[in-house]
């Protein structure tokens, strides 16, 4: 056992101790962050726009700070770009962590010198709380790897701009960056088939311990090596032992990804945004991820069926209910306030606050009234591939055709295969039923002749990968929507239609 595994064990311990103190009493330490950051941005021009001086409660600040997306905060960003101090907080950002909008092309979130251990010290408690709950730690003295962008900075205003993967890149603890593959050249290559093949290069002959990226990204790296090899990732990597991901839900991918393995080794949920590292997985044996409630971060959830209301209702930490859908808000350390980052959680558990990622709040299909969401297409397939137990999908995503060229208007789920089921019509059958079953709304439309049963449309090997390509978002952190409620993608899919 090397030094690294021996001193993580107390150093363990002592996060471990830390994190149950916090997360046993959540509104004490969510009213103390609320408290410190508006007193912080009082002087700020966002806080006197706002009034942060006359700001006593959570009450007080509900009525003067609206929510916002990055397109109605950015007059804010833009007076920072511009090159003025003290708008949003304090002095300026340490970073910008430049990211793809919806609407307002790139976004630049700001990440100051407080919000920073967010995102740095919370990757590696995740990690800390794994080492004390199983006492395994031999990972830490082997490679690891995290396929991630570039950490290649530019400038904006003075400020270092770079993808958020790539600002986190720089604050590798040093006693780690001895064993941190790929090398810093690779990952400066933005080409990602290229940079991918040379990760191949440095990483093949090493002993790889922890692998950590996006799911189908990582896919992507194992189905290159075994290719290469011919052979299992556990015959090339045999002390592979965690794979630490994020970004997105696993379950369609863990058949995949522990087959290209070849057997089974232990996962760690993280979920990291740009606008700040939200939970992650704290335990092997409970279900959700563990809210960061002493973080820098004061939380709000909105319930998912009030978002669009123009007066929703926004509850702290200790208002929120288990089994109900709500948006997540922020308000930070960073200078966020009132910010929506546009995904739906679930809680299963408030004590502690863990939580399940149920999907993006505008990633939904409600053409007819159905509003079908990215946990329930997820479910759906999940179950469905259960029953037909040869089956495995590479990826897939949904969309309404409103017009077919005949018949009644329906679902068209556009997916690809690894191995196919050997009665697709079956297949198709048992996803509309489990669909169903998880949204009553779509089983009242079916019911009632206003839409008919969903149509599977298969599409060639690597279509994803091509269309990824196609839109210059392949690689890094970028990910196909789920669902959508256009036919925007799927219109482009076709064109990979087996």
């Amino acid at each position: 056992m090397g030094f690294r595994s021996i001193l993580s064990k107390p150093f363990a311990s002592y996060i471990v101790g830390q994190q149950k103190k916090w997360s046993a009493e959540p509104g004490k330490y969510q009213a103390k962050i609320f408290n410190e950051i508006i007193g912080k941005a009082t002087g700020t021009v966002f806080g006197k726009d706002h009034a942060f001086g006359e700001i006593n409660s959570h009450d007080d600040y509900k009525k003067r700070v609206p929510i916002r997306d990055y397109e109605e905060l950015s007059p804010y960003v833009k007076q920072i770009l511009d090159g003025k101090a003290d708008v949003l907080w304090p002095g300026k950002p340490e970073y910008f962590s430049k990211t793809s909008g919806t609407t307002s092309g790139v976004k630049y979130i700001p990440i100051t010198k407080e919000s920073l251990p967010n995102h740095i010290n919370s990757a590696r408690n995740a990690l800390l709380s794994y080492v004390h709950e199983t006492g395994k730690s031999r990972f830490l003295d082997g490679k690891l790897i995290f396929l991630s962008g570039s950490p290649e900075l530019g400038q904006k205003a003075g400020v270092n701009t770079g993808r958020l993967s790539g600002i986190v890149n720089h604050h590798v603890p040093g006693y780690l960056r001895t064993n941190q593959l790929p090398s810093y050249e690779t990952n400066c290559i933005e080409d990602w088939e290229q940079k991918l093949e040379k990760i191949i290069d440095e990483t093949i002959n090493q002993d790889m311990t922890l692998i950590s990226g996006i799911p189908p990204w990582v896919q992507m790296y194992f189905d290159r090596i075994q290719a290469r090899t011919g052979k299992k990732i556990k015959d090339v990597f045999p002390n592979f032992d965690l794979f630490v991901y994020g970004g997105v839900n696993f379950e369609p991918y863990r058949a995949k990804l522990f087959d290209s393995i070849g057997r089974k080794v232990d996962s760690v949920e993280t979920y990291p945004a740009s606008e700040g590292f939200i939970a992650y997985q704290d335990s092997q044996k409970e279900e959700g991820l563990l809210l960061l409630s002493n973080s820098g971060i004061f939380f709000e959830f909105i319930p998912a069926d009030e978002y669009f209301n123009e007066n929703p209702t926004r509850l702290s930490i200790e208002e929120v209910k288990t089994g109900v859908n709500y948006a997540v808000i922020i308000n930070s350390n960073a200078g966020l306030w009132g910010y929506s980052i546009g995904d739906t959680v679930k809680f299963v558990s408030t004590n502690p606050h863990r939580l399940l990622v149920t999907g993006r709040i505008k990633h939904f299909i409600s053409a007819f009234g159905e509003h079908v969401i990215g946990e329930e297409v997820e479910k759906a397939m999940k179950h469905t591939i259960a029953k037909f137990s040869e089956t495995e999908i590479v990826e897939f995503t949904v969309a309404p055709q409103v017009t077919p060229d005949e018949g009644l208007p329906l679902h068209e789920w556009y997916v690809e295969f690894s191995n196919s089921p050997s009665d697709l019509a079956a297949f198709e059958k048992e996803l509309n039923l489990q669909l169903q079953k998880l949204n009553s709304y779509y089983d009242d439309l079916q019911t009632g002749n206003i839409l008919r049963s969903l149509k599977i449309i298969q599409l060639k090997r690597n279509s994803f990968i091509e269309y990824m390509k196609s839109q210059g978002k392949l690689g890094g952190q970028n990910k196909v929507p789920r669902l959508s409620n256009d036919r925007k993608i799927a219109d482009e899919l076709m064109k990979y239609k087996a």
